[in-house]
């Protein structure tokens, strides 16, 4: 099986030694996405926002990867505080609507960049 990197200019770039995403077979990993929006550099303030900018940042990488929002197995959510677990959960169901992943989401100790979230999914292609 070969693997093979996923990278798009449509997403923040790796701040670190990681890949944006890589495909193995028919399935794709992608690497946690902060809420980092590609045009401004930034993060929105809100957890609401910051959700919404994971989501879209983590569905530009695995449409590159020849995947789509509905062919998600399995997320992974963290969250700076738990409390917004709420909130989170509100955005997330704009873009996982029926058929659901599997998920897991934690709160942790602190994030890259102060954000209130990162998610990461593994989808099919």
């Amino acid at each position: 099986m070969e693997k093979v990197i996923i990278s798009t200019n449509k997403a923040p770039g790796a701040i670190g030694p990681y890949s944006q995403a890589v495909k193995a077979g028919n399935l794709v990993f992608t690497s946690g996405q902060l809420p980092i929006n590609t045009e401004t550099g930034e993060m929105p303030a809100t957890i609401e926002e910051q959700t919404r900018q994971s989501l879209e940042n983590v569905k530009v990488i695995i449409e590159e990867a020849g995947s789509s929002m509905d062919k998600v197995l399995k997320t992974t959510v963290l969250l700076s505080d738990i409390k917004n677990f709420g909130k989170m959960n509100e955005v997330y169901n704009e873009y996982f609507k029926e058929n659901y992943p599997a998920r897991s989401a934690f709160q942790v100790g602190k994030l890259p960049k102060d954000a209130l979230v990162e998610i990461e999914v593994i989808a099919l292609i």
